[in-house]
């Protein structure tokens, strides 16, 4: 393991990083240069700085921010692609050994870069990146007449749009790489306050501005509890570092103290995730944002706050030894939630006649098939496991390729309801009538992407979901020698209310199916969709990868499992 300070090595180390922090400054220059000029004081000279004023004409185009950040969202992603994928001649791994970043004073850990972080940020940059090439066309700016559109579809507005995208990855990055709590919240509010104003970014509809209100409302409420949990864990181990809170964890296990600062630091993890209770306010932010930010927040979003709950889960308050089962002390709950949050986020998509409030249940469901997985991970101590480390890595694994392949097929189900925004919206489920006979492709687009999300073979979401409830079964069984399943642990439940769940969702995901190929397009909706070059080609990646990593994925898999064992 080596110990970088902040030298030409660190720089390297966090290349990627780095490219979105330029591309960033670049946004902010770049659509801003023109023949400024400013007047020495005291004088009548004026002196050109190139900032302000009537703008160059080179860069006054509108697409230029959206090219910039797609640019760099693209070589951001390469970069950690190169790092997840180098092999030596042998076929090694080149990048096994973690690379970490200390404080050069204190020596405490910043920021560590291995594969576990760098599959992370591999979610985030890739989801960012299709949302910023599917928002190149234009802004969706809902029910607005066209000299309206005109009048917001200018340079200023879209820089202003991207700045906060790759805020947002960066905010993201930060979180991946993070090895102090600290470090962590910080690079969870960057990545937060950026994805609030983007919720509300068309401020102009009452969707934009109500759900904006309520996802900055209740969000920063959760992000005060969160603080406030942080500066009890600090008051009882007088660390912020993991290696020092799981230290501590393990010497003196739990009490009061350590259990109310954990709760309350999981009430900000859970409100990320939109886990049940805390998750009333992502239907209205779903709805209100235009369908690229939408799908990021089902996504990459998602990712980073199920990112912090495996940090702090797993990392920290590891499984008691001292416990009766052996079992990690938040189990318990952590399954009730699960249980509640898919259930209620299946049952409320069932009912829902708005496409986007559908798929944010939707989303709401995924978060209750995840914490599914990480309850396994709480048991994977347990007795009758006959080994732990290779059941705990299959559970992370499962979960890893979960999040890496629900990128494709959420996403894109969001990208295909964005391409409906331009003609006039996406909030009836009647919008989508007949686009079978419209947009044949992207009916078929838009129908593997929801039999992916409800499980369907042969599409990534049931090889993904297939993993997860093998590997919470493996745990529940150990070495499956068992009289009978009253002798597994409990946890096996929530493999079987996963597969119900996924019964119960193939209504409301088939009901797009029906309705797209068997009802008649709405009046005014005959013809083809609008052109949309940029977000049609991310669609088609979209379903690509769906059906790709469906069908051959062994490779995501070995990488997502290399992950998981650097996870610690």
């Amino acid at each position: 393991m080596s110990a970088n300070t902040f030298d030409m090595d660190m720089l390297q180390t966090l290349g990627p990083e780095l490219t979105v922090f330029v591309g960033l400054l670049l946004i902010m220059i770049i659509p801003n240069l023109g023949n400024g000029t400013f007047r020495i004081p005291g004088t009548q000279v004026r002196l050109p700085w190139f900032l302000g004023g009537t703008r160059y004409k080179a860069v006054s185009s509108p697409r230029l921010p959206g090219l910039i950040a797609v640019v760099t969202m693209l070589l951001a992603l390469i970069q950690v692609l190169w790092y997840l994928l180098e092999t030596n001649e042998a076929g090694a791994r080149v990048n096994a050994i973690p690379e970490v970043i200390r404080m050069s004073e204190s020596g405490h850990e910043i920021f560590t870069v291995n594969f576990f972080s760098r599959i992370f940020e591999a979610i985030f940059f890739a989801a960012l990146l299709l949302a910023a090439l599917a928002s190149l066309d234009r802004l969706p700016t809902g029910s607005m007449k066209s000299d309206d559109i005109d009048v917001l579809f200018n340079n200023r507005r879209q820089a202003d749009f991207y700045i906060l995208m790759l805020t947002s990855a960066l905010g993201m990055s930060v979180v991946a790489l993070a090895q102090n709590m600290f470090v962590l919240f910080i690079g969870l509010e960057l990545a937060s306050f950026s994805t609030y104003v983007l919720v509300a970014f068309h401020k102009e509809t009452r969707a934009g501005s109500e759900g904006g209100a309520k996802y900055f409302i209740v969000g920063s409420v959760a992000s005060a509890v969160g603080l406030y949990g942080l500066s009890m864990l600090y008051l009882w181990a007088g660390s912020l570092q993991f290696d020092a809170l799981a230290a501590k964890w393990a010497a003196d296990g739990a009490n009061s103290l350590s259990m109310m600062a954990l709760g309350f630091v999981l009430v900000g993890f859970a409100f990320k995730i939109s886990a049940a209770p805390f998750h009333f306010a992502a239907p209205d932010a779903y709805s209100g944002a235009n369908s690229p930010v939408a799908g990021v927040l089902a996504t990459a979003s998602k990712a980073m706050g199920m990112l912090g709950l495996m940090r702090v889960l797993l990392l920290i308050t590891i499984p008691d030894a001292a416990a009766e089962d052996e079992s990690a002390i938040w189990i318990g709950l952590l399954g009730v939630m699960a249980a509640v949050t898919m259930t209620w986020g299946n049952i409320a998509a069932l009912g829902s006649e708005n496409p986007k409030r559908m798929l944010a249940y939707s989303s709401v469901a995924h978060a209750g098939y995840m914490l599914a997985a990480l309850t396994a991970i709480g048991a994977w101590n347990w007795g009758l496991v006959e080994n732990a480390g290779d059941a705990k890595d299959v559970v992370v694994a499962a979960l890893l390729f979960h999040m890496v392949v629900l990128v494709f097929f959420k996403l894109g189900a969001f990208l295909v309801l964005g391409l409906l925004e331009m003609e006039g919206g996406a909030s009836r489920l009647s919008s989508l009538s007949g686009l079978g006979k419209r947009e044949p492709l992207l009916a078929v687009a838009m129908f593997l992407f929801m039999i992916s999300l409800a499980g369907v073979p042969p599409m990534a979401g049931f090889l993904s979901k297939l993993l997860v409830i093998m590997g919470i079964v493996e745990v529940a069984t150990g070495s499956g020698s068992l009289d009978s399943l009253m002798d597994a642990h409990w946890v096996w439940w929530l493999a079987l209310l996963m597969v119900l769940n996924s019964a119960i969702s193939m209504f409301y995901y088939l009901r797009i199916g029906v309705v797209m190929y068997f009802h008649e397009p709405e009046e005014g909706r005959q013809g083809p969709l609008a052109s949309g070059v940029s977000i049609r080609l991310a669609i088609a990646i979209c379903a690509i990868g769906t059906v790709a990593f469906g069908l051959v994925g062994g490779e995501l898999i070995e990488l997502c499992r290399d992950a998981a064992q650097s996870l610690g």
